[in-house]
């Protein structure tokens, strides 16, 4: 019965093509231009000090140094910013993954702070974990950076949307 499913649902070529097999989305070769030409447009981004730092096929590194106006009660990075980080990093990881003219919007995300942001600066790293046609499944990892040292403060999982052939259109301002 699950194979007559999946053969309707599917079809044919679909069908006899396991996962394995399917070929992930060409990225675009140009990928690098297009997504600091978007980090250059987010208003927010430079509104937080935000550095895109490395980008390559699959990951992107962003920076955030430390301003009191980022903090919370105890002094620590606030718990927004974190999260804020660990969305950028893991969509713009996914917007390599895309084809030209794409942009990319968060689904969701799931995030655990595991230690207080302490230090100079907070440094959010995505990657792929899986790229599909439409959807994106993205890890990152946020570090605290004090004195040289690198601790692990969160963790996320991220499902990205990738639009296809929806050039970025900045939204008209309020």
């Amino acid at each position: 019965m699950f194979w007559l499913l999946r053969l309707m649902v599917l079809g044919k070529d679909d069908f006899m093509t396991t996962r394995a097999e399917k070929p992930s989305p060409t990225p675009d070769p140009d990928y690098a231009a297009r997504i600091q030409e978007s980090f250059e447009l987010q208003a927010f981004m430079g509104h937080v000090g935000a550095e895109l730092t490395d980008l390559g096929p699959g990951t992107c590194e962003i920076q955030i140094p430390y301003q009191d106006a980022l903090t919370q009660h105890h002094g620590f990075f606030h718990g927004g910013v974190i999260g804020t980080l660990a969305d950028v990093s893991g969509g713009y990881a996914a917007a390599t993954a895309g084809q030209p003219g794409s942009t990319v919007l968060t689904v969701e995300y799931k995030l655990n702070i595991i230690a207080p942001g302490v230090g100079e600066k907070l440094i959010g790293r995505g990657k792929v974990v899986r790229a599909g046609k439409t959807l994106v499944t993205t890890s990152i990892e946020v570090f605290a950076v004090k004195e040289g040292v690198e601790t692990l403060c969160a963790t996320a999982l991220q499902t990205i949307m990738l639009r296809q052939d929806r050039a970025f259109q900045p939204a008209a301002s309020a």
